[in-house]
């Protein structure tokens, strides 16, 4: 006997009990007792211990620890990294970078220590060259920090009596050491600096850059102006307010948007993509502390009128994007950095909480999804570039986000945070950052900015005021988590020639346009707030989604005929619904009660994730390897294609000098005619190519400089752009991980000459006939668009199709373990609906499986995809 469907009143009242039963579960799932804070925090002491425990016992007096070595990175005895080596200068970088971490986490007996340690030990007269960017965020930063705190616990009586501003006047030396930077006619400062021979001695072996990234010309204004009026030297902050004039002249006036790279003679953008990451990100960040730092008005005015700016171009919640400057509605790449991270929590600076809250949110999804922030992801939530340094910006924006709504769903998130670290990123020497979140590999690195800021961040959120050694809301953090007393503006008042004069700046404004709002006090014991704009995030990239979609078949969903309840739920997955006039009515048969048409456009397109990647391959051919050698490469997707050649690129190779590419290429005369080797870093792709193809070179073999990848453990990928026309590119490119490209380098040392092809894998030779690579098969996007248009279906060249589909829903009884009724969709080609009995798409309820599986689908110009699915939407 077939039982009826229960009355619509009772569905309902079933409907409003569960989700009221799983509100009260999730509102007490978030609650966090003080019992629970004090074991998050005493974990997050026992982790700080294992990782600074291991920096000191296994790698001090070095610069960094190498977890799964478990010995220290030593500059000029490792292999050179390129770029990322400029930050270790052989003075202990972890330890200075990790002072006041340590004062912050009541290891005060461990401070005095190191301390001692820093003062005796420490050198910074080194014959290295450094990047200035960051040794005046660690190093200079870590230095006055320490000396803050060292100089209140002697105030305070309780110890560091013998201190006698030794911290200070290493932070003086360093200053001085940094300051031939600014030698330049604009004021913007060189990106690297000799310790010793500063840049323009013949024995400096720098000073020949032209260009640096916005955030490293203007991140330099609180560690400087700390220093000057600490020292009361006014030449720290006078070089690093102009290097901000010159930045803030230069932004472009239509837009008030600044580009990412800058040319430090002629004053000339480099690079005019404008976004809050990478390259541009502890700029904005430095306009509003030195505000708040220095009580100057004229940093506040800048930054309000570059976040005006940015607010209008340039956040999208709960997306970041980068645009062009000029340009600024033209989006000018799809994917979006981890850098971006601690935008949230200069947002709570600024009293603007709800886009803060929407892009956090959207951050957190994401790392459910791959357990951590990718180096890089798509505006669609798929990894990009899979590296994850174990940065602090999302734990840094976590932080402020709590104590500016006191939500105990940011305690949750931070629980997140800690435990993932224990389980993916812990190593037997300590913690190591992940080469790609998609396979979990390990990384032989942990960068000095993990001890200084991640635990620091960490320890905070799940501390109380009283249990602090000191008063956190009467200092401001540095971009490196470094502490700097807000009283700076009023104790120490500004060197003279240190007011920046400034037109004054006509502007909307709102509440805190000219404040500074406090933490506490922004939207005290008030969690609904930032709940209810988390709501409309909750399953942005499909992780948790509390309505999963069964495969193919059916949507679980409480539906009567006469209403039209799951309305909402639909909207949130791109489904418009609307019910059929009279006319269409009469066209339904008599069995299909409860059907309402959909005319759906799908967008059916290639993702960074999902496209196929076509192998291509580095042979080497002249003696003694005779094509036996073969290393498996990446492509690229601008420049030659090298699957349209029939029998590849051959020639031989020769290393770049500079081996980077990033300047001018010293050995072009001998580049002519060869195929370029040059190591991956310091500047894009694009540019490197363009400077090889310029110098003479016929292909470019790039060769990662990320220690230990290699093919077999990373996943290929293909080079991009750099966001601008890259036709004028007709070198082929081709890219090795370190692994396969230290064979290379090692055939070159030891055999001088040596050619190779480069070619598509499947045409090596002695591989048999060649063959054409494998078209990438198609996904259905995650975006549906376009309902009830009737679009007809457009196919260009590039790929990215959108196709007609006609959906139908319609009532069925469940049968799979869920009594009532759910709604089942159904695909049709044209008019013919696409019937479950055709055995064309899905399994029969007989295969035994539970819940069905799909079948292989015959080849059809409406296949949804390479395995006949039809993806939900995220």
């Amino acid at each position: 006997m077939v039982q009826p469907f229960p009355s619509t009143r009772m569905m309902l009242k079933i409907l409003l009990i569960s989700i009221f039963v799983g509100w009260v579960r999730c509102q007490e799932s978030q609650t966090m007792t003080l019992e629970e804070k004090t074991v998050i925090r005493e974990q997050i002491l026992e982790m700080f211990d294992h990782a600074y425990g291991s920096y000191m016992k296994n790698a001090y007096p070095a610069d960094e620890l190498m977890p799964l070595s478990c010995r220290g990175r030593v500059r000029g005895q490792e292999p050179n990294r390129g770029d990322i080596d400029e930050s270790l200068g052989k003075f202990s970088l972890t330890l200075i970078d990790t002072l006041d971490t340590l004062v912050v986490l009541n290891k005060l007996d461990e401070f005095e220590d190191a301390v001692r340690k820093a003062v005796s030990d420490v050198r910074l007269d080194n014959d290295v060259v450094v990047s200035v960017f960051e040794t005046n965020i660690r190093v200079l930063g870590g230095l006055l920090g320490a000396h803050v705190m060292a100089d209140l616990l002697r105030q305070r009586g309780e110890r560091m009596q013998w201190y006698q501003d030794e911290l200070l006047h290493m932070a003086k030396e360093l200053g001085h050491r940094l300051l031939p930077a600014f030698n330049t006619s604009s004021g913007l400062p060189y990106p690297k600096v000799n310790l010793r021979y500063g840049v323009l001695n013949p024995l400096s072996r720098t000073g020949t850059e032209s260009d640096t990234c916005t955030a490293c010309a203007g991140t330099m204004i609180l560690e400087f102006a700390a220093l000057s009026r600490l020292s009361g030297e006014s030449v720290f902050e006078e070089n690093a307010r102009k290097a901000l004039d010159v930045l803030w002249e230069r932004r472009q006036r239509g837009s008030d948007l600044v580009g990412t790279v800058i040319n430090i003679h002629n004053e000339e953008w480099v690079r005019r993509d404008s976004g809050v990451g990478a390259g541009i990100d502890s700029y904005y960040e430095y306009l509003m502390k030195a505000y708040i730092l220095l009580g100057d008005n004229v940093f506040l005015d800048r930054f309000n009128v570059h976040y005006s700016a940015i607010m209008k171009y340039i956040s999208q919640p709960p997306l970041l994007l980068n645009v062009h400057m000029h340009n600024p509605t033209v989006s000018v790449r799809s994917w979006m950095d981890s850098l971006l991270a601690f935008f949230p929590g200069l947002q709570v600076l600024r009293g603007d909480l709800k886009p803060a809250i929407e892009t956090h949110e959207m951050l957190y999804q994401v790392t459910k999804q791959h357990k951590f922030l990718p180096e890089a992801f798509t505006t669609e939530f798929r990894v990009h570039w899979g590296q994850h340094l174990l940065r602090p910006e999302f734990a840094e924006s976590t932080y402020y986000l709590y104590k500016a709504t006191g939500d105990p769903y940011y305690l949750r998130v931070g629980q997140s945070i800690v435990e993932k670290l224990n389980a993916y990123a812990r190593v037997p020497c300590g913690f190591a950052a992940v080469q790609d979140v998609r396979t979990g590999i390990h990384e032989d690195r942990m960068d000095s900015f993990f001890l200084a800021e991640m635990f620091k961040y960490l320890y905070l959120l799940f501390s109380e005021k009283s249990q602090l050694p000191i008063d956190i809301d009467e200092y401001i953090f540095t971009t490196e988590a470094h502490l700097l007393p807000v009283s700076l503006s009023t104790t120490k008042p500004s060197c003279q020639g240190n007011n920046t004069e400034a037109a004054p700046v006509f502007q909307e404004e709102d509440l805190f346009s000219h404040s500074c709002p406090s933490m506490e006090t922004l939207f005290p014991n008030n969690p609904s707030f930032a709940k209810t704009i988390r709501d409309g995030y909750k399953y942005l990239t499909g992780v948790g989604r509390a309505f999963q979609p069964l495969p193919i078949r059916e949507i679980e969903l409480p539906l009567q005929d006469s209403s039209m309840e799951p309305l909402e739920f639909l909207k949130s997955m791109g489904i418009s619904l609307m019910p059929l006039n009279e006319a269409a009515r009469s066209s339904i048969q008599k069995d299909q009660k409860g059907v309402y048409h959909v005319k759906l456009v799908a967008e059916i397109k290639q993702t960074p994730e999902e496209e196929e990647v076509v192998p291509h391959v580095v042979q080497l051919i002249s003696p003694p390897f005779l094509g036996r050698t073969v290393l498996t490469a990446g492509p690229a997707k601008f420049g030659m294609d090298l699957t349209k050649r029939e029998h590849g690129l051959k020639g031989s190779i020769l290393k770049a000098s500079p081996y980077t590419a990033c300047g001018e290429i010293v050995n072009a005369q001998e580049l002519r005619g060869q195929i370029a080797l040059a190591l991956r870093g310091d500047c894009m792709f694009a540019a490197k190519a363009r400077r090889l193809q310029e110098a003479g070179a016929v292909g470019v073999i790039f060769i990662d400089h990320h220690e230990g990848s290699n093919s077999e453990e990373t996943p290929l990928f293909q080079m991009v752009g750099d966001g601008y026309a890259t036709d004028d590119i007709r070198l082929p490119l081709v890219f090795l991980f370190s692994r396969e490209g230290a064979v290379l380098t090692a055939a070159l040392e030891e055999h001088q000459n040596v050619d190779v092809l480069l070619l598509p894998k499947e045409r090596q030779l002695g591989h048999g006939e060649d063959q054409r690579p494998a078209h990438s098969s198609l996904l259905v996007g995650s975006s549906l668009v376009g309902a009830f248009l009737d679009v007809p279906p457009y196919f260009p060249d590039n790929v990215e199709k959108s196709v007609g589909m006609n959906i139908r829903l319609r009532l069925a009884k469940e049968e799979v373990g869920v009594e009532g009724p759910t709604l089942e969709f159904l695909l049709s080609e044209g008019e013919a609906l696409v019937r479950e009995e055709e055995q064309q798409q899905f399994c029969t309820e007989s295969s035994g499986k539970d819940p069905p599986e799909l079948c292989s689908t015959t080849a059809s110009s409406q296949t949804l995809s390479s395995d006949g699915r039809l993806l939900p939407a995220p």
